[in-house]
């Protein structure tokens, strides 16, 4: 054992405060580099799912400082409910719900992470060969009265052939997996399914009538709005903005991958819990179809105008009593 012997006491503190700002340095440097944690909560079976497993397959994240930590969760209402308590920092909604939720205090703000939406579905050789057709049907759908989809729909009925689709149809409100069988047991007629539901139809043969982006357009509405994106506190956000900005980007980067490498899309398929390669086919075209494509000042223009429709025919049920949708629920990579 060798043993330091010092001439005096000063050299002796001297050495020591080496030691201390050494440790200080060591200490510092560890913190600096420990990675910031980002809380997620997705639904245990969505196809969110994917994108973060190829984020993490392909090590696209490699170069971020930040960790992801995934809560499943079991339906859309309790990941709001995480955000809303603090329990996680980060989920997957609507920008509708975010505009109201600003408009009561709430700081939260939006990212666009898809454009696919709903569709509505009929049988191979149904008799409804249009919105109009759906006159005295039993009609399924998804997301009960306030679907944005269905309101949207009744919108476009009333403008084109002036028809109320509310008054109109027999309706029948149930959750997707249930209106999927509905149907294929011939007990409704047409159902208005979010798109990966309606999607699992159209591999087994059922018509795509119509779809949200169809809806919109034929509203008058060209631009591709978002459906879905994510949602965070927007002030957390602006503390963290190179990290939550590399963490979009790569997520971009994920989905782009799915759809342009197909042995990052087979890496993926247990989380579709398909069998058959039609339904993965048809899952994968209706997923990449929802690429991001733009997002910036004519999106979020397009998005205020689908915000009116919306708050007008639903009462302000959906929108809350706020007449345009609250500054700073879109949030924008610069």
């Amino acid at each position: 054992m060798v043993s330091w012997q010092f001439p005096n006491e000063t050299i002796q503190m001297k050495f020591k405060t080496i030691l201390l700002s050494c440790a200080l340095l060591v200490s510092s440097y560890s913190f600096a580099t420990e990675k910031k944690t980002l809380r997620i909560a997705v639904l245990a079976f969505g196809t969110v799912n994917w994108e973060l497993a190829a984020l993490k397959s392909q090590n696209l994240m490699a170069g971020a400082d930040i960790k992801l930590d995934i809560h499943p969760v079991a339906n859309p209402q309790a990941g709001k409910i995480a955000l809303q308590s603090g329990a996680v920092d980060m989920i997957v909604s609507d920008w509708v719900w975010v505009s109201r939720l600003r408009s009561t205090g709430s700081d939260f703000t939006f990212y666009p992470y898809s454009t696919t939406s709903g569709a509505l579905i009929v049988p191979k050789k149904s008799s409804i060969k249009s919105v109009a057709d759906l006159q005295g049907k039993k009609l399924g759908i998804a997301g009960g009265e306030l679907d944005k989809n269905w309101l949207l729909l009744q919108t476009l009925a009333q403008q084109k052939i002036h028809l109320d689709l509310n008054a109109s149809v027999e309706k029948i409100y149930g959750a997707p997996p249930l209106l999927n069988q509905q149907i294929q047991h011939h007990r409704v007629d047409a159902i208005i399914n979010y798109w990966h539901f309606a999607a699992r139809l159209e591999a087994k043969g059922y018509k795509q009538l119509i779809n949200g982006k169809d809806i919109l357009h034929q509203l008058g509405i060209k631009e591709q709005v978002p459906t879905l994106g994510y949602v965070f506190n927007r002030k957390w956000g602006l503390q963290n903005k190179s990290i939550i900005n590399s963490f979009l980007k790569a997520t971009q980067q994920a989905k782009d991958q799915l759809c342009q490498i197909d042995a990052v899309w087979q890496s993926i398929i247990p989380l579709t819990k398909t069998a058959d390669l039609a339904t993965q086919n048809k899952l994968r075209e209706r997923y990449c179809a929802g690429r991001i494509k733009h997002w910036g000042e004519n999106e979020q223009l397009a998005a205020s105008k689908i915000y009116s429709l919306l708050r007008k025919l639903s009462n302000n049920k959906l929108t809350g009593r706020s007449e345009i949708i609250q500054p700073g629920t879109f949030w924008n990579i610069q």
